[in-house]
């Protein structure tokens, strides 16, 4: 009996140390999430703000509520145009990054080639290379072909630099799917392009969220290329027109956390849209090999 009581109340401390544990946890989880979570609502309550307001109490909420500050952004940015060119060039090069980065990771997982090493070696370089070191030399080949100041002068570069991991994350993820399928599929009369479009791709959904998700981020708040390679102030992207607020003399920081917080909002729908699905993709690679 007193051998029984004895194992219970080890048992019972066990308990108490992993529920101790467990709300240790949830805890720590949930400062890291107020610590990460916070930013934004500093963001989104400065955007509301006088100047003067801004610099006297930078952390409380707005003394008076200045809902002009989005308006006034939005017409004077001229956000509209800047926001429509922003999607353009962003949903063209995911489409486009999808394309060739899907198929080629499914043929270097599928196939055996000679050049299939090389070809991998090249694709691992190419994740190794600054791309900003990048921005001279693409300047010069994009105004002796004609290029400069086009859609496709941000486009064709975005997708250049993407394909790499794009790529590498489709293999790893691609691995995990059994090769019986595929075969299944052939001895039933199906071939490569069937087979991929319509076993292969529908199976590819939760990588194919996470590329679009993180091509769409780098894509959407890229300054340097597009400071770059764009001149007309009808191409301007939604980065170039933030930096309309801020100029050599000073910075009316009430209308730049306007349009800050303008340009953030899509970024935070399209996220909670996709977040599922993107912890899956991430994941889903690791579980074999």
């Amino acid at each position: 009996m007193e051998m029984a009581a004895g194992e219970r109340r080890k048992t019972g401390g066990r308990g108490w140390a992993r529920k101790g544990l467990s709300g240790f946890g949830r805890l720590i989880l949930t400062a890291y999430a107020a610590l990460t979570l916070y930013p934004l609502y500093w963001l989104f309550i400065s955007a509301f703000k006088t100047n003067e307001d801004f610099f006297r109490h930078p952390y409380a909420l707005p003394h008076v509520w200045m809902k002009e500050n989005m308006v006034r952004a939005w017409e004077l940015g001229k956000m509209g145009r800047a926001m429509m060119n922003s999607g353009l060039v962003t949903v063209s090069a995911v489409i486009l990054t999808l394309l060739l980065g899907i198929l080629a990771g499914y043929v270097l997982s599928r196939f055996e080639f000679r050049l299939k090493k090389p070809v991998m070696g090249l694709f691992l370089i190419g994740m190794l290379i600054p791309i900003h070191s990048t921005l001279v030399p693409l300047f010069l080949m994009m105004k002796n072909i004609g290029l400069l100041d086009t859609y496709g002068a941000l486009i064709l570069p975005y997708t250049a630099f993407e394909l790499p991991i794009t790529v590498f994350l489709a293999i790893g993820f691609m691995a995990s799917i059994p090769r019986e399928i595929e075969e299944a599929a052939m001895i039933d009369g199906s071939g490569w392009w069937r087979i991929f479009g319509r076993i292969i791709f529908p199976l590819c959904t939760p990588i194919v969220a996470t590329i679009s998700i993180l091509a769409f981020l780098r894509f959407w708040n890229d300054f340097s290329f597009a400071l770059v390679f764009i001149n007309s102030q009808s191409l301007k992207t939604l980065p170039l027109s933030l930096s309309l607020f801020s100029d050599g003399f000073g910075t009316d920081y009430g209308l730049t956390m306007g349009a800050m917080a303008i340009a953030v909002i899509p970024t935070i729908v399209i996220y909670l849209m996709m977040q599922e699905r993107i912890m899956k993709g991430m994941v889903a690679g690791s579980i074999k090999g």
